[in-house]
């Protein structure tokens, strides 16, 4: 039988180090990448998981990780990127645009590489999986995180058309909620440019309000187990999604529009 395959880009961030150490005790062959050998990569280490260096602002670096991956993770199953930042935070105006650029390559772009030169790779007896991650920002205006913002906006246009592009792959984007992680800490150093999300981000990490991780990483899993005609394409929000129902996957199956990105207001008529 042969063994599951999973990448996971930015596995030392909170939720790709849980996604491995599950995934590996179910007898996945697992590479990731980091970018600072923190304490996430000492547990990852200390676990035997094959971790790569990886630089998204630096082609070379790209290329270098390309490679290894291709020929060592040949017919991967699941990719699952995950790395983000917050910064720069503020007011777009306000924000250097050198910086607020290198955010969107960050989120998105260079995701985009990894992902389109991973592709050919994948495993073709199956239907692969595509893990994406989304943010706030598709119901209201989120303020002084533009670049994010719209890096995950993109992330989740891009999940829908990439799986209504590609017959034999399945992409699925998940909305984690509030989480305990260390994307946060952007928004904790710069209390003046995040204004009133500053004490927004206090309170729900000092609150008990935040998403258990055990929540997204069964979510993932019914996702990744789940039909691509059912799941494909679609925003998952974690927390408000009855997933891992037949109630939900038998609406899903019924409204190709339900969650996915639409325009709202068309049903009225001057």
């Amino acid at each position: 039988m042969k063994q599951n395959k999973s990448i996971i880009i930015s596995i030392t961030s909170d939720i790709g180090e849980q996604l491995a150490y599950d995934w590996k005790s179910k007898g996945d062959k697992i590479v990731g990448t980091y970018r600072t050998k923190e304490n996430n990569f000492k547990n990852l280490e200390k676990n035997n998981i094959d971790l790569q260096y990886l630089d998204l602002l630096d082609k070379n670096s790209i290329k270098k990780s390309i490679n290894y991956m291709s020929e060592n993770y040949y017919d991967w199953d699941k990719l699952v990127l995950c790395p983000a930042t917050q910064d720069p935070i503020g007011r777009f105006e306000n924000t250097k645009f050198d910086d607020w650029e290198e955010s969107i390559i960050l989120n998105f772009t260079s995701q985009m590489r990894i992902l389109h030169e991973l592709l050919p790779y994948r495993n073709k007896m199956i239907i692969p999986t595509v893990i994406f991650f989304a943010g706030g920002g598709t119901n209201n205006a989120t303020l002084n995180y533009s670049a994010y913002t719209i890096s995950k906006i993109a992330t989740i246009k891009i999940t829908e058309l990439l799986d209504a592009e590609m017959d034999d792959v399945k992409f699925i984007i998940y909305g984690p909620g509030w989480v305990k992680t260390k994307i946060h800490q952007s928004t904790l150093d710069t209390p003046l440019n995040s204004e009133d999300n500053y004490q927004t981000t206090i309170d729900k990490l000092n609150g008990d309000e935040c998403t258990p991780m055990q929540d997204i990483i069964d979510s993932i899993n019914w996702g990744i187990n789940s039909k691509k005609e059912i799941i494909g394409g679609r925003n998952i929000s974690v927390v408000f999604d009855d997933w891992g129902t037949d109630k939900l996957e038998k609406e899903l199956k019924k409204n190709q529009n339900m969650y996915k990105l639409r325009r709202n207001g068309n049903e009225w008529k001057k």
